[in-house]
C-alpha cells in the first residue's frame, strides 16, 4: 500500500510540474503519426513485409508506447542527474556508432544499423543525437574552464568524431543535421558570426573537395548532379514521385487509401510520409501538421527566454533546433528542394530508433521546461 502511495505521489508530482501544453502537443503529434500509419501506410508495408495486415501498425504503436515510457523517465529525473547520466549515455551510444562500420548491417548500400541478439535492430546515430546536444552544451557552459578557445575546440573535436563515423556509413543527411546543430549551439553560446561564416566556408570547401576528388564519396556527387539534372538523373526519382503525389493530391487530397505513392517508393512510411499524407488528405493536412510543429517550437523558445541557467537555455535551443532542422530536411526532400536523403519526420514517421530518439529529446525538453512546485 505504501509503495502504491509513493508511486502515486511521484506521478502526481511529475504531472503537476510539467508543461502540460507542450506535453499535449507531443501526444498530439505522436497520435497523428499513428493515425496516418493506420489509415495510409500500414496495409501496404505489411504486404511488402509479408506479415499480417496490421502488424506494422501494432509495431508503430509499441514504439510510441515505449517512447512514452522514455519521455516519462527523462522528464521526471532530477535535472542534475539528467546531465550526469546523459554524459554516460552519450559515450555508450558513441561506442555503438563506432561499432557500425565493424558489425553494422548493410541495407540498400548503407551500413547504418546494428543488429544485436538481445536488442532489435537500431540506428546508433539516433541515440547519439539527443545526448550530443546535451554533451556539447555542457562543454560550452563548463565553469571550470574559462578558456573559450578550449571549449569551442573540444566541442568541434567531439562533433568531428561523430561526423567522421557517419561518413563511413555513409549518411550525408545525419551529417548535415549534426553540423547544423553544433553550429546553432556555438552561435547561441556567443561565438562571433564572422568566425562562424569563416568556419562554414572552410567546411563547404572540404565537402566539395571530398565529393569531387575522393572516390568513396562519389555517390554524393552523383546525387547532386542528378538533383540538378532532373531529366537525366536517376537518384532523385523518388523525390520526383513524392512531389508529383503532393501536386496530384491538391488541397483536400484523394481520400483515405486512394494514394499511389506508398506503392511506388520503398520508404513511404518513413522518408516520404509527408507526401503520402498530402496525397491522401491534401495540403490542408500538411498545413495543420506544420502549424502544430510551429506552436511546439514557439512554446519551447518562449521557455528559453524566461530561463536564467545558461546550460538549460543551450540544451533547449539545441534540442528544438535539431527537431526543426530534421523537419525541414524531410519536407525539403519531399518537395525536391534538397537531394534525396533518408530522413524521418519527427513524431510522424515510422521507425523505432527515430521514435526513441525524439522521445528522449521530448523528455529532456519537458524536464527543462517544468516548474519546480512542491
Amino acid at each position: 500500500m505504501e509503495s502504491k502511495n509513493l508511486l502515486f505521489s511521484w506521478y502526481y508530482g511529475w504531472w503537476k510540474n510539467i508543461d502540460k501544453f507542450i506535453f499535449t502537443l507531443i501526444i498530439l503529434l505522436f497520435s497523428i503519426g499513428l493515425f496516418f500509419s493506420l489509415a495510409s501506410t500500414s496495409l501496404i508495408v505489411s504486404d511488402k513485409l509479408d506479415t499480417n495486415d496490421y502488424s506494422f501498425f501494432f509495431k508503430h504503436l509499441f514504439f510510441i508506447l515505449l517512447g512514452m515510457v522514455v519521455i516519462f523517465i527523462f522528464s521526471s529525473i532530477d535535472k542534475n542527474k539528467l546531465f550526469k547520466y546523459s554524459i554516460l549515455l552519450f559515450l555508450i551510444s558513441l561506442f555503438f556508432l563506432i561499432l557500425v562500420p565493424v558489425i553494422g548491417v548493410e541495407v540498400k548500400g548503407s551500413k547504418r544499423w546494428i543488429d544485436l541478439y538481445f536488442l532489435p535492430r537500431f540506428q546508433p546515430i539516433e541515440l547519439v543525437k539527443p545526448f550530443l546536444v546535451i554533451f556539447i552544451s555542457l562543454i560550452l557552459c563548463n565553469q571550470k574552464y574559462n578558456n573559450i578557445i578550449y571549449k569551442y575546440s573540444f566541442s568541434f573535436i567531439v562533433t568531428l568524431i561523430v561526423v567522421l563515423l557517419l561518413s563511413f556509413q555513409p549518411d550525408i543527411g545525419q551529417t548535415l543535421l549534426v553540423l547544423f546543430t553544433w553550429s546553432i549551439l556555438i552561435f547561441t553560446s556567443g561565438i562571433s558570426i564572422i568566425f562562424l561564416i569563416f568556419l562554414f566556408s572552410f567546411l563547404v570547401f572540404v565537402f566539395f573537395y571530398l565529393i569531387f576528388f575522393v572516390s568513396r564519396f562519389e555517390y554524393i556527387k552523383n546525387r547532386l548532379i542528378s538533383f540538378f539534372d532532373s531529366e537525366g538523373g536517376t537518384y532523385n526519382s523518388q523525390s520526383d514521385k513524392a512531389l508529383e503525389s503532393i501536386t496530384s493530391g491538391g488541397f483536400f487530397g484523394k481520400g483515405i487509401g486512394e494514394g499511389t505513392l506508398k506503392n511506388r517508393v520503398p520508404e513511404a512510411h518513413t522518408d516520404y510520409i509527408i507526401s503520402v499524407i498530402s496525397e491522401e488528405f491534401g495540403v490542408i493536412a500538411i498545413i495543420l501538421i506544420l502549424f502544430l510543429f510551429l506552436v511546439f517550437i514557439y512554446s519551447v523558445f518562449k521557455k528559453v527566454y524566461s530561463e536564467n541557467e545558461e546550460k538549460v537555455k543551450l540544451i533547449l535551443v539545441g534540442s528544438i533546433s535539431l527537431i526543426l532542422m530534421q523537419t525541414m530536411i524531410h519536407i525539403g526532400v519531399n518537395i525536391r528542394l534538397f537531394p534525396t536523403t533518408g530522413m524521418t519526420l519527427p513524431y510522424i514517421s515510422y521507425g523505432g530508433s527515430s521514435i526513441i530518439s525524439i522521445s528522449i529529446l521530448s523528455g529532456v525538453i519537458l524536464n527543462l521546461t517544468k516548474r519546480n512546485v512542491n
